[in-house]
């Protein structure tokens, strides 16, 4: 049978042959199951309630970018066999941490995701450009407090490089860029409805936005970002940004970019907030 695959099924994987060839055909995957046991997610969640209620005066809470820098309780979750096992059939068995996200809309304004491809925002980062996001609810994710919507197959796009993107409201929108209309329109457009616990993946290069959420319910995810431990950060962003070994061999030959999760890293943030690298 012909497969889209790179790696072979293996017992401990949570992803079947016919779901990796569905991501891999459509660039992103909606996961039915619980990701964590509900006692491990409990704790998730009550630790990222503590982070939301020290947020400094002011803060959105969409912009919770890269915790785990200054966190190091984070990768009890991040380096967890749980989420690992789901991306180790699309990326192999050596696997390195890129990045994660705590996007908290708020209910009644929290703001508009506009549409986007992740490694538009990314580029000149990474190379080669392959990364993973498991999207982690933490609150309910559906249509009423703007749930993601994705546009299935436009990762094969990201290959040859970016969409066009104009400017949009930096005070409506959590970024102040958006992928324009006409190189959008043209492709259907699905949403990710989720139920805390459970998660979906997509590719770096997918399309991919939310709507505001008007709502009384909040909404909140965890991005959880993975690439294979072949690719490179590049030189001129090793000084804001850490990459770190998950799972396996290190195959890019880079040991010395690995940052180490056992201690917070306050001068990776504080060189980000100086090069204004606040989100995504």
């Amino acid at each position: 049978m012909t497969t889209l695959a790179k790696y072979e099924i293996k017992p401990h994987h949570r992803l079947n042959q016919d779901q990796v060839d569905r991501y891999m055909d459509e660039g992103y995957l909606v996961y039915p199951e619980k990701i964590f046991s509900d006692e491990k997610f409990e704790r998730l969640k009550a630790h990222f309630e503590k982070k939301l209620a020290n947020l400094p005066e002011g803060a959105r809470p969409e912009a919770m970018d890269v915790p785990h820098f200054t966190d190091p309780t984070l990768f009890e979750w991040l380096f967890a066999d749980e989420v690992l096992d789901l991306v180790e059939p699309i990326l192999g068995p050596d696997i390195s941490l890129f990045s994660s996200h705590f996007i908290c809309k708020p209910k009644g304004d929290g703001r508009k995701v506009p549409w986007h491809e992740d490694s538009f925002y990314w580029k000149g980062m990474l190379e080669p450009m392959e990364v993973v996001t498991v999207w982690l609810a933490i609150d309910p994710s559906v249509l009423a407090n703007g749930c993601m919507h994705v546009k299935p197959r436009t990762h094969r796009l990201g290959q040859k490089g970016f969409s066009n993107y104009e400017s949009v409201d930096g005070t409506k929108n959590v970024f102040e860029t958006e992928i324009v209309n006409p190189d959008r329109e043209p492709f259907e457009e699905l949403p990710c409805i989720l139920q805390p616990n459970h998660a979906s993946v997509h590719d770096g290069r997918l399309m991919h936005g939310s709507a505001a959420n008007t709502s009384d319910l909040r909404r909140c995810g965890y991005t959880m970002r993975y690439m294979s431990s072949a690719c490179s950060l590049t030189p001129a962003h090793r000084e804001h940004h850490q990459l770190y070994l998950a799972r396996g061999r290190d195959l890019a030959h880079q040991p010395q970019n690995y940052a180490d999760p056992t201690r917070s890293h306050d001068e990776f943030m504080a060189a980000r907030i100086k090069k204004g690298k606040l989100g995504h």
